[in-house]
C-alpha cells in the first residue's frame, strides 16, 4: 500500500499529516477520557459528568422520593449519560438500558418467553425417549434443560424490579417515541413494584418456584408463584427529546429535570472538567463556534469535547477543519 508523504503546512498551506495514525504511524493513541472502558482503564481518572448545583438537587430529590427522574432537553445535552453517572457514583453496577421506539411494549421490558425454543426441546426429548433397538429400552428421563426457567429471560425493567441485594439503575431512553399508552402502563408497574408472568402462574403448585434468567448475564433470580416483587425500587432515569407531551397522571409521579442548552460559561466548565485547564486555554475559538447563532441548536456537547481533544493531542487541523470533522451540524444532510 502506498502512503502519501507528510506535507509541511507552512510551505503548502495543506494540513500536516504528522499526527496521522491510519496511513501514518503504527502507534494507536490513548482514547479520550469519555471513551475509556472501565475494565481497560490504566489509572487515568475517568470523565465526570458535569452538573450545576440546582440540577444535582433535583436528582437528589428523585432519589429521596424513590420516584422516576424524567430528564428532558434537546439531543446532545447529556440526558442518557446521567444514568451512567448515577450508577457509577452510587456504586449500583451496570446500567440496565431500555431504548424505546414506536413498537416497544411494556411486556418486552418485563420478560421474554421463548415458547418455540421450549417446544422444540420438548420434541427432541420425546424423540430421545422412544424405544431403541430390540431391547426396547427407553432412554434416560428428560434433561433438566427442559425446565421452563431456561426459556424465560427478564427484560431490563423486569431485571431492575427483581434486584435482590441493592437497587439497579434503569435507563428508559427516548420515552417520547413510545406508543401513547406506554407511559401510564409503565407507571402502574413502577408504582406497584411487581408484575406477573402468566406462564409461571399457570404451573402446578409443586413447580411454582422457578429460577429465570436476567438481562445481560447468565445469572438467575427465583420467581415464586409467577410474581416478580421488588425489594428495592429501582433508580429510574427516563429521557425525552420533547417530541410529545405526557399525560398529567404520568408527570405527577415523576421528578422532572430539564437540561437546558449550555452557555459559554457552562461549556468552559465542561471542557475544564473533562480535559483540564490547559485544554480550556486552547478551546476559546471552538467554544465561540459552538454557541454562535443557530448552530448551537444542532450541536452536541461531546462534539465540542472531541474537537478540543483532537487539538490538544496534536491534530494539525485548522479551526475550520475541526468544525468540518467533528462539529458539523446534526440537522444538516451530508453534502452531495
Amino acid at each position: 500500500m502506498l502512503y502519501p508523504e507528510a506535507t509541511n503546512s507552512s510551505d503548502t498551506g495543506a494540513t500536516s499529516e504528522s499526527w496521522w495514525v491510519f496511513r501514518g504511524s503504527a502507534a494507536l493513541p490513548e482514547p479520550p477520557p469519555w471513551r475509556r472502558l472501565p475494565a481497560l482503564d490504566r489509572g487515568t481518572p475517568a470523565r465526570r459528568y458535569f452538573m450545576e448545583a440546582d440540577e444535582i438537587s433535583i436528582v437528589n430529590a428523585a432519589l429521596h422520593l424513590r420516584r422516576p427522574l424524567l430528564v428532558t432537553g434537546r439531543p446532545g445535552t447529556g440526558k442518557s449519560s446521567l444514568a451512567g453517572e448515577l450508577a457509577e457514583d452510587l456504586g449500583l453496577g451496570e446500567v440496565l438500558r431500555w431504548p424505546v421506539n414506536s413498537r416497544s411494549t411494556l411486556a418486552d421490558a418485563l420478560y421474554r418467553y421463548d415458547a418455540i425454543g421450549r417446544l422444540r426441546e420438548a420434541s427432541l426429548e420425546r424423540e430421545r425417549e422412544r424405544p431403541r433397538g430390540r431391547a426396547g429400552r427407553l432412554k434416560r428421563r428428560p434433561s433438566p434443560h427442559s425446565d421452563i426457567g431456561n426459556y424465560l429471560r427478564l427484560g431490563p425493567l423486569g431485571t431492575a424490579l427483581a434486584a435482590a441485594d441493592a437497587p439497579r439503575v434503569l435507563l428508559i431512553d427516548e420515552l417520547d417515541k413510545s406508543d401513547i399508552d406506554l407511559p401510564n402502563d409503565l407507571l402502574v408497574v413502577l408504582e406497584e413494584g411487581e408484575f406477573e408472568i402468566p406462564e409461571l402462574a399457570r404451573l402446578p403448585e409443586h413447580q411454582q418456584s422457578v429460577d429465570v434468567l436476567v438481562t445481560g448475564s447468565r445469572h438467575r433470580v427465583r420467581v415464586d408463584r409467577g410474581v416478580v416483587r421488588c425489594r428495592h425500587f429501582p433508580v429510574v432515569v427516563m429521557t425525552s427529546n420533547g417530541e410529545r407531551e405526557f399525560p398529567p397522571a404520568f408527570l405527577r409521579r415523576c421528578v422532572r429535570l430539564h437540561l437546558a442548552d449550555p452557555d459559554r460559561k457552562k461549556l468552559s466548565d465542561i471542557v475544564r472538567h473533562n480535559l483540564g485547564e490547559e485544554a480550556l486555554a486552547q478551546a476559546n475559538d471552538l467554544i465561540e463556534a459552538f454557541v454562535d447563532g443557530d448552530a448551537a441548536q444542532s450541536l452536541a456537547t461531546d462534539q465540542l469535547l472531541a474537537a478540543v481533544h483532537l487539538r490538544v493531542t496534536g491534530a494539525d487541523l485548522s479551526r475550520d477543519e475541526l468544525l468540518g470533522a467533528v462539529m458539523h451540524r446534526l440537522d444538516e444532510a451530508f453534502p452531495a
